[in-house]
């Protein structure tokens, strides 16, 4: 089969998928979640209250003409406007998803640099007081919280040290790299401890295989062994823990924008939390798991390029 023929194919095979996701969330927010109408206005609200807001938001209609839009809005991307800030709710993903992933990306390709390096570094020395130094600091960097790592860090970084902004952000560029510097930072101490871990044990599964001995045998250095063999035989595994983590540069992390007033994807989706926002809710709700499709895919295609073994 070849790659446009397979691309075609899996494309086809998502859309079931979609509409399957849609349909759960509409069960979810129409049927099993109330009436919004009423969250919003409270229990003590007029009938007339309720019914001019149901006509606004549209609840009005029936469950099938309701169910249809929602099936038409993942085709057109066009999710109506937001109860809360009553603006287009697509522009408002565009412009927080976009800050999301000027916060995210960096950090990213640091922390994958990092964790692949040092993790190369133990599997050499395995065994040896390096390698269990670095699984001793990756152990370490795992088990403290997130909310640990904000308040330690806002509190003697920015707030004792004054070396970053504490919370905040601005839009222009490049006025906002000093915004994202300490929440970046606390986002590699997230992130490259896992994948140390991860990345090592990925290493040492090759290390111990046959191929490895017979390129031993032939007389090639532990370094050339290392890069040449193990790290192109072990890129599927960390590829796939690497696209598994893109999504998450578009839809941002919920507690870090929170805490550092960032107004990128994920205050985003706490504020349409807190205020019941619901159509919000139900577009990042579809968006998410169209983006999770459409990496599995990548994923799928970027296999046969590493490894031509990998069939479509």
């Amino acid at each position: 089969m070849d790659l446009k023929t397979y691309i075609l194919r899996r494309l086809l095979h998502t859309i079931p998928i979609i509409i399957g996701i849609a349909t759960l969330i509409f069960f979810i927010f129409n049927i099993v979640g109330g009436d919004p109408a009423l969250t919003l206005l409270g229990k003590y609200a007029k009938a007339k209250q309720i019914a001019s807001l149901r006509h606004e938001m549209g609840l009005d209609k029936s469950l099938f003409l309701q169910y249809i839009d929602l099936l038409k809005s993942i085709f057109t991307f066009d999710f109506g406007k937001s109860w809360h800030t009553k603006q287009n709710i697509i522009t408002s993903l565009k412009e927080s998803g976009w800050i999301s992933f000027t916060l995210s990306f960096p950090p990213f390709i640091i922390s994958c640099a990092l964790s692949i390096i040092i993790a190369m570094v133990s599997a050499f020395y395995r065994g040896q007081f390096l390698d269990k130094t670095l699984v001793l600091i990756s152990i370490i960097l795992m088990s403290i919280s997130i909310l640990s790592y904000i308040l330690l860090f806002q509190w003697f970084f920015a707030f004792k040290l004054d070396w970053f902004e504490i919370a905040g952000y601005d839009k222009g560029f490049p006025n906002f790299i000093s915004y994202i510097l300490l929440p970046g930072i606390i986002i590699i101490f997230l992130s490259i401890g896992s994948d140390i871990r991860l990345y090592r044990t990925i290493l040492l599964d090759e290390i111990n295989q046959d191929y490895i001995r017979t390129a031993r045998a032939k007389g090639l250095s532990e370094v050339s062994v290392l890069f040449k063999h193990v790290l192109k035989n072990a890129m599927i595994p960390i590829v796939t823990n690497l696209i598994t983590q893109l999504p998450f540069l578009f839809l941002g992390s919920l507690l870090i924008e929170n805490f550092f007033a960032i107004p990128g994807l994920g205050n985003f989706i706490v504020t349409a939390i807190n205020t019941s926002d619901f159509p919000v809710i139900k577009a990042v709700t579809i968006l998410s798991a169209i983006v999770f499709v459409l990496f599995n895919l990548l994923t799928d295609i970027i296999y046969t390029i590493l490894d031509p073994r990998v069939k479509l």
